[in-house]
């Protein structure tokens, strides 16, 4: 069985080596990468299933890499933040990550988000060609992408999951846990609030001048999908 490729981008050494002591353990094989530009290079080259990208690098910045790589590629990222603040963590949600994890982290926990995005992205590839259709909006899983009232609306691949999600149970409530759990694969683990942050964009690409409105929030409770005028 041939293991996942990591690519592990960060300028600090000991971080290097402690994600690397984790990965390695759980049967990962990892690459580094120790500045912004190199990154990209590696990338190239290695063509990784999955990117641990820091935030605060030489050269380019994560965002500036994150933002490069979505460009033209869907490889998952799991972004690093040293502050933890929550300006970084809506950037980098927005710029296309797919989670984010700050430091000082639990190696374990970041193993656990790493297996739990690798078998997001494994379902996705696995998918048959789905399309969801409903007025003023048309969701078509295979080539991710979204179209409301004729034009199409650019999503982060987390913001799609999220969205096919919920267009796949309409009128199901779902309270913010239960996102975590069957979008982002983890229990416990996850920070509610990235939840708000998604539906807040997915709102704010939907809805701008569309006719309808499709997400709804029931307060205290959750969200849910249903078209509304």
């Amino acid at each position: 069985m041939v293991s996942n490729t990591i690519l592990v981008v960060d300028d600090d050494e000991l971080v290097q080596d402690l994600i690397r002591l984790y990965l390695e353990k759980e049967g990962f094989r990892v690459e580094s990468a120790w500045d912004g530009k190199e990154a990209l290079a590696r990338l190239r080259a290695t063509g990784p299933d999955l990117i641990i990208l820091d935030i605060m690098l030489p050269k380019m910045d994560g965002w500036a890499v994150c933002r490069e790589i979505r460009k033209t590629m869907t490889t998952p990222i799991i972004m690093l933040t040293a502050k933890g603040e929550e300006f970084d963590r809506v950037l980098g949600l927005e710029l296309g990550a797919d989670d984010y994890v700050c430091k000082p982290f639990s190696p374990i926990e970041l193993v656990a988000r790493i297996k739990a995005v690798l078998r997001r992205s494994a379902l996705a590839g696995q998918a048959s060609s789905k399309v969801l259709s409903y007025p003023g909006m048309i969701v078509d899983y295979n080539s991710h992408r979204v179209e409301v009232d004729g034009s199409e609306v650019a999503l982060a691949p987390k913001e799609f999951e999220l969205l096919w999600f919920l267009a796949s149970h309409p009128g199901r409530l779902y309270s913010r846990e239960q996102l975590l759990k069957n979008v982002w694969d983890y229990e416990y683990l996850g920070d509610p609030r990235t939840v708000d942050t998604h539906i807040k964009r997915l709102r704010e690409k939907l809805e701008a001048g569309a006719k309808k409105r499709y997400i709804r929030t029931v307060w205290g409770l959750g969200y849910k999908f249903e078209v509304a005028e």
